[in-house]
């Protein structure tokens, strides 16, 4: 064996012992984001016209008054009292600034009634300026919207309904009127902060990023940070950096964690959850209370009482003076316990391991929650257990 093969083998293994395992790893770029680098919530108020009928009441105070502000503004003077609105709908419009947009770029809008309108089907969004939380206009919207549903109706007040009419969509509805400044040029170094925070992520992903340029650059100061000095003089300076960092491949991790939504019955259970030793018995116990009233008919012109008497005459009826029709009750309770094994499991059991014992036993999402909840309060869950 050459000496020049033995140190390529020799490289091999070094590199084979120290990368980290990127067997379904995630890519930089969609489990971290820059600091500074992030969208911008814009809003405004404003009206959606062209409704057939659909609009706002005449009670709703707000839109009878934008409507009036909005006509006196074009030079025509009228009385709130006057002015009818069904034809017309009061608005919340908001849309996402992206960053790094520029003057002119077009952004989706999303267009929601803070009314009692019907319905926004058919309605055109007149000029509205939106506006970020430092109350500058970044936009401005207007156009016709798309509800993508409908609602009718009938005077009977039956009717019928298809996804949501009173919220629509108007793509590409707003134009970018101001910038937000920020810029990548002269900067030194460069903030990534992780989705998800864990210590092995981010230590993962610096050393991912020194192998990838063969060069230290990148540490781990926390959980969730990531600080990556810029080389002097790297040829395209911090955005061609980014370029070719943002799909460099890293092997995430993350506590272990079992999510539970009791509303819906959900329960999402991660890979990493680990038992200690615990026996499971699940049992259900069904209590059926069945109450059926049966009525009781006397025989025609029966005594009443143990008493017979002779049949009288009031106004053509004849009336008996015997027995009385009565309702008697008949209550039935029935009690049915599943019986179930007692399931033993061992130590060490992996998530795999765990659905299937349950399954085994024919426990439901219901009962799946209770039995890690109890699991959990008796400390045989190695995971954190989070109920949404």
């Amino acid at each position: 064996m050459s000496g020049l093969f033995k140190s390529f083998l020799f490289l091999f293994l070094i590199i084979t012992i120290t990368l980290p395992n990127t067997v379904n790893g995630a890519r930089i770029k969609d489990i971290a984001s820059v600091k500074g680098i992030r969208a911008n919530q814009l809003f405004g108020y404003g009206l959606v016209i062209g409704l057939n009928g659909s609009g706002d009441k005449d009670g709703t105070t707000f839109t009878v008054q934008g409507l009036v502000n909005m006509l006196e503004k074009m030079g025509i003077r009228l009385q709130a009292d006057d002015v009818k609105i069904k034809n017309v709908a009061a608005v919340m419009v908001n849309a996402m600034l992206p960053p790094f947009a520029r003057i002119g770029k077009k952004i989706d809008v999303i267009v929601s009634s803070i009314g009692d309108a019907k319905s926004l089907q058919g309605g055109t969004l007149l000029l509205t300026p939106l506006k970020g939380v430092d109350g500058k206009v970044y936009a401005i919207a207007q156009g016709p919207i798309s509800v993508g549903g409908y609602s009718a109706g009938g005077a009977a007040g039956g009717g019928v309904t298809k996804n949501h009419p009173t919220v629509a969509r108007i793509s590409s509805g707003a134009t970018i009127e101001r910038e937000i400044s920020f810029s990548l040029k002269d900067k030194q170094e460069l903030t990534l902060i992780l989705n998800n925070p864990d210590f092995t992520t981010a230590t993962r992903a610096a050393s991912a990023i020194n192998l990838r340029l063969g060069v230290t650059i990148a540490k781990a100061v926390d959980s969730g940070t990531l600080k990556i000095a810029i080389p002097e003089n790297y040829e395209g300076g911090a955005v061609s950096l980014l370029a070719q960092l943002e799909d460099t491949d890293v092997s995430t991790d993350s506590v272990a964690k079992v999510i539970v939504n009791e509303k819906t019955g959900t329960v999402v259970i991660g890979e990493n959850v680990r038992l200690s030793t615990v026996a499971v018995a699940h049992g259900n116990l069904s209590i059926e209370i069945k109450e059926t009233k049966y009525v009781s008919q006397p025989q025609p012109f029966s005594p009443r009482g143990g008493k017979s008497g002779p049949v009288q005459m009031e106004e053509g009826t004849i009336v008996a003076p015997g027995g009385s029709t009565v309702v008697t009750p008949d209550t039935s309770v029935a009690v049915e316990e599943e019986k179930k094994r007692l399931l033993l499991l061992p130590k060490g059991n992996t998530i795999g391991e765990l659905v299937r014992a349950l399954n085994a036993v024919g426990v439901t999402p219901r009962d799946l929650i209770t039995i890690l909840q109890a699991m959990k309060a008796a400390g045989a869950l190695q995971a954190s257990l989070e109920i949404i």
